[in-house]
């Protein structure tokens, strides 16, 4: 399953945020394992950068996190043509509405997100983290 994964997300895993860390490290570890292919935007690393500096005032250490960060997510460019859909998208928020224009122009399956209220009208698939979890986990 290919996954567009919200800044909240990443940010909840790198800053051990609670109580929504356990659920995005398994994401990570889900990506790393190839139960699917996750993306970041690449506005999502501007954010994850300034989110990060401004937490942690490391440059050299948030470089190294964002360069594993490419490890584990593909990055998703936004185009143009993102931009000037998201104005006529039913998604509230600009920045989302952009957010899932590039995921519906790149095919993927779905996002995953902790603020599911925000993407109200979306016409691709959006799951919290657990939810997403459970949906690709193996059979048993």
């Amino acid at each position: 399953m290919n996954a567009l994964i919200d800044t909240c997300v990443i940010i909840d895993a790198l800053q051990g945020r609670e109580p929504f860390r356990e659920d995005a490290e398994k994401l990570f570890l889900a990506a790393a394992n190839m139960r699917c292919t996750a993306y970041i935007t690449a506005k999502s690393v501007t954010d994850i950068y300034y989110l990060m500096h401004r937490a942690f005032h490391n440059n050299a250490d948030i470089k190294k996190a964002l360069g594993n960060l490419f490890t584990l997510f593909e990055l998703l460019d936004t185009a143009g043509l993102d931009c000037r859909k998201a104005l006529l998208s039913q998604i509230q928020d600009y920045e989302d509405a952009v957010m899932v224009e590039s995921a519906i122009r790149m095919e993927l399956d779905c996002i995953v997100t902790r603020n599911i209220r925000d993407f109200a009208g979306c016409p691709i698939p959006v799951y919290t983290p657990d939810k997403f979890l459970q949906k690709i986990a193996p059979d048993e």
